[in-house]
């Protein structure tokens, strides 16, 4: 990865974005990689659109800003029409299938849209909690931003407290990880 990847994380409060983009970012950082992270919260902090802007490179960045990603993605339909302005011809943008309406609200101009059932599967299959970690593995899935390894490893740093308490907690989220990379990899 020669370049800086730049991601746009786009969601309702709540949803879990900045933890995401947290995590990304400290993974990141741990492989010895050049990382910037800038949230952008609505009016709320629950309940409005948060956007998390996430850029990682072998070289230094030079802004904090961006105007088009690489890749965006949206959680939610205000979500999409908001984080649509990041959008342009090279970008993927990712967007899960629960949203209705959502293909109504596309971007356009997008390279490359996938649709991903990342709440189907974590309700399905883990809980509904971890979709947003499921959401994390998608985004290395498409990037390779990071190494699912040390994603893991920055998720125990984040979550070890909790993971101590309740063991099954950690297999669920490194669950996640795996199920969110292998998603983008089929679609």
């Amino acid at each position: 990865m020669g370049k800086v990847v730049r991601i746009a994380l786009a969601g309702e409060g709540g949803q879990g974005v900045q933890s995401i983009a947290e995590i990304l970012t400290e993974a990141a950082f741990s492989e010895g990689k050049e990382t910037l992270y800038c949230p952008n919260f609505g009016l709320e902090q629950r309940g409005g659109v948060s956007i998390a802007f996430v850029q990682i490179g072998e070289e230094r960045i030079g802004s904090p800003k961006f105007k088009t990603g690489d890749i965006v993605i949206a959680l939610s339909g205000r979500a999409i029409r908001r984080a649509q302005q990041y959008v342009g011809p090279e970008t993927i943008f990712v967007y899960d299938t629960s949203i209705e309406g959502a293909e109504k609200c596309l971007p356009e101009n997008a390279g490359r849209i996938m649709a991903i059932p990342a709440i189907q599967r974590s309700r399905e299959e883990l809980h509904p909690r971890v979709f947003n970690i499921v959401i994390m593995g998608a985004v290395i899935g498409a990037t390779h931003v990071v190494t699912i390894e040390q994603a893991k490893e920055a998720l125990e740093a984040k979550l070890g407290g909790k993971f101590k308490q309740n063991p099954a907690l950690r297999e669920m989220n490194f669950k996640a990880l795996e199920i969110g990379a292998e998603m983008v990899k089929t679609n």
